[in-house]
């Protein structure tokens, strides 16, 4: 299964916390699994660290290697599919990760409830 990781669901793998529940874990640690962090996780990760709204230390995109995961890249064609998607969700970083899923066939590992109303495959991070 190819997996892509929400912030939150990222943050909380790489920090231990219990808050990523067991199916998850188990699924994020499954060497049959690839996972993937967006470029848009790291960059939600930079700006809230520099804002002083989040506590990571290091860089991101050291923490994303140093797990073993792979970072992938923001196209062109996957902001325009954000942009177009239905207005259920405002958070631009949320709306990149869930063109990113569909256009890539990944399945979300997340926490957020209005991602659900999306038709993208979610794995709840919880």
């Amino acid at each position: 299964m190819d997996l892509l990781l929400d912030t939150h669901a990222f943050i909380w793998w790489d920090s231990r916390d219990p808050s990523l529940g067991a199916a998850a874990s188990a699924a994020i640690a499954d060497p049959e699994n690839r996972i993937f962090v967006s470029a848009a996780v790291v960059w939600e990760i930079a700006i809230k660290v520099r804002l002083g709204r989040l506590d990571f230390t290091g860089s991101p995109s050291g923490a994303v290697a140093s797990n073993g995961f792979t970072t992938l890249p923001i196209l062109a064609e996957q902001t325009e599919a954000a942009a177009a998607l239905p207005a259920v969700h405002q958070d631009p970083f949320d709306r990149i990760l869930i063109a990113q899923a569909l256009a890539r066939r990944l399945v979300l590992v997340t926490a957020d409830r209005k991602i659900r109303q999306y038709d993208v495959p979610v794995l709840w991070a919880r």
